[in-house]
């Protein structure tokens, strides 16, 4: 467990480096990073999230998009959220996720996540990836956000691994070829 916290702790430094904060030295690439951890380590990752947000810092701003709050706020919207339980029950797990893929499709996934206007030092947190599989998909979310958050740092809080190619959710799925993250570590 001590080692998930002292890599925890070189995520602060990183995300206050002028340097990330202005997406220098990417060879005009995206700003996405990833920082892939361990599932096991969850609630340690979030207890994290949640405190370096609640810091005061100079030097950034965080904005944290939780997935999976974002997808449960779209069917709240789309008045069906109290229906999910009885839909699946009545018609089957594949039919209730491939009708919620389209209710919650990427466009309104990203008018949710959107805001205006971005200032510099900020950094767009994005987590609750796992908790919001197979309804949203990683390196398809982050292909649509490339022309909306392109001149801030996005970083993905990603429960599994990414080897700079794929990202492999719980180190069990492969979501998708990405090649454009870095790692943030």
């Amino acid at each position: 467990m001590s080692g998930i916290k002292q890599e925890l702790d070189k995520i602060k430094n990183r995300i206050s480096n002028a340097d990330f904060l202005a997406n220098k030295g990417l060879s005009n690439e995206v700003g996405v990073h990833v920082y892939r951890y361990d599932p096991a380590d969850e609630l340690i990752v979030r207890d994290y999230i949640e405190r370096l947000i609640s810091m005061p810092s100079n030097h950034y701003r965080i904005i944290e998009r939780n997935m999976y709050k974002i997808f449960l706020e779209i069917l709240d919207d789309m008045q069906v959220l109290d229906k999910v339980a009885k839909m699946e029950e009545k018609r089957g797990k594949d039919f209730i996720c491939n009708e919620l893929q389209q209710i919650a499709d990427t466009q309104t996934f990203l008018d949710k996540m959107k805001y205006e206007p971005h200032k510099i030092g900020d950094v767009l947190f994005l987590t609750g990836v796992g908790a919001v599989y197979p309804f949203m998909r990683s390196h398809i979310m982050l292909n649509s956000m490339q022309k909306f958050f392109s001149d801030i740092p996005i970083v993905l809080f990603y429960p599994g691994s990414f080897n700079g190619q794929n990202l492999n959710l719980f180190d069990k799925f492969v979501e998708g070829h990405y090649y454009r993250a870095f790692n943030l570590i």
